[in-house]
């Protein structure tokens, strides 16, 4: 390794995956304001995941949508107007 050009601050942080509240532990180096108290009783930070192993389709098998952020309505939206006008152009 290269010296002097990784991250001399990687810490133990519990990833928790929001869609179905699995946690574990790991290291990483990406800052956060929040923190939680893991199965082991010590208080770590916390990153929320939106998707992890558990709750991803390659892993788990089963179709699911996951729309935290309203994606899809948005999209949905905006496909909508594109689609007004492209009709009002046709006629």
């Amino acid at each position: 390794m290269k010296p002097e050009i990784h991250p001399s601050n990687y810490r133990l942080v519990v990833f928790k995956d929001m869609s179905n509240d699995y946690m574990f532990l790991g290291k990483s180096c990406a800052n956060t304001k929040d923190t939680i108290t893991y199965e082991d009783g010590n208080e770590y930070p916390l990153i929320k995941l939106d998707i992890s192993h558990t709750s991803h389709p390659f892993y788990t098998g089963k179709m699911m949508l996951i729309d935290t952020a309203g994606r899809v309505d948005k999209f949905k939206k905006r496909f909508a107007k594109h689609q007004a006008k492209k009709e009002e152009g046709a006629e």
